[in-house]
Order: structure tokens, then C-alpha cells, then sequence
């Protein structure tokens, strides 16, 4: 199988990322609270993907929070611009979760579920036609 990469980074360009999407684990929407407050949006549509596949080229800053499930939460951010690009739970460190938007080329990402569906509002409503949890995932 040949490789596809993917690349991104922050706004002002002093992180950058990649991975093969063939590693890509799965897509989802998060529609919980912490995610709406760290997009300043609805839902944050991010990127399931081993933590050995990815590649970071920059250093992030990183914050911390217990997650609406009770897990703690860590964001990584570019220290310069803010731009939000990945996180992780101290629970699965094999896992990061790319925050789709930071993509240099998005237009692939197709979301298969979306998760945290009771703390969606109206003016960002989950997608009907993707298979929908009121929590995490079982």
C-alpha cells in the first residue's frame, strides 16, 4: 500500500505535522463541552490516529483538563498563534486526535460518527446520517 501523506500545522506556520493517512484510525465529531470551548464552535472534528505515526516538527503548548467523561484532556496548541492542532488522554497515550480545521488539505476527512451528542446545541446539530453516541464511544 503506498503511502498518503497528510500535512498541517498552526496559522503562523511554526508547527507542522504529518502522517500516512492509511494509519488514520477514524474521524469523528466531538460535540462536548471542553471541545466546544477549545474550536469556539459546536464540535470539533477530529482524527484518530496512533501516536507513533504521527509527525511533529514544533513544539506545542500544552493544557490540561478532567474531560467531561472524567479523563484528563491534553491540548496541544501552538505557543505563538493559539492555533489548537492536537490531543490526547493521559487514558490512551497511543492515540492523538488531529484536529481536522489544522489540515493543510481537509478535503479527504469524512467523519463516521459523532460522539457527545447530548451536549449538541441546535445551531450545530449532529448529523443524522452518522451513527451518534449521547457519550464516548463504547
Amino acid at each position: 500500500m503506498s503511502k498518503l501523506i497528510a500535512q498541517g500545522g498552526c496559522l503562523c506556520g511554526q508547527v507542522r505535522y504529518e502522517f500516512d493517512r492509511n494509519e488514520v484510525l477514524s474521524v469523528g465529531h466531538c460535540h462536548c463541552t471542553d471541545c466546544q470551548k477549545a474550536t469556539g464552535s459546536g464540535k470539533a472534528t477530529i482524527i484518530f490516529l496512533p501516536t507513533s505515526a504521527l509527525g511533529l516538527n514544533g513544539n506545542l503548548t500544552k493544557y490540561t483538563v478532567v474531560g467531561s467523561a472524567g479523563s484528563r484532556v491534553t491540548r496541544g496548541f501552538c505557543p505563538h498563534c493559539g492555533c489548537p492542532i492536537l490531543s490526547y488522554t493521559e487514558e490512551d497515550a497511543g492515540t492523538r486526535f488531529i484536529k481536522a480545521g489544522s489540515l493543510d488539505d481537509p478535503s479527504w476527512v469524512v467523519a463516521a460518527s459523532s460522539f457527545w451528542s447530548a451536549s449538541a446545541h441546535a445551531w450545530s446539530p449532529v448529523d443524522p446520517e452518522l451513527p451518534s453516541f449521547s457519550g464516548n464511544p463504547s
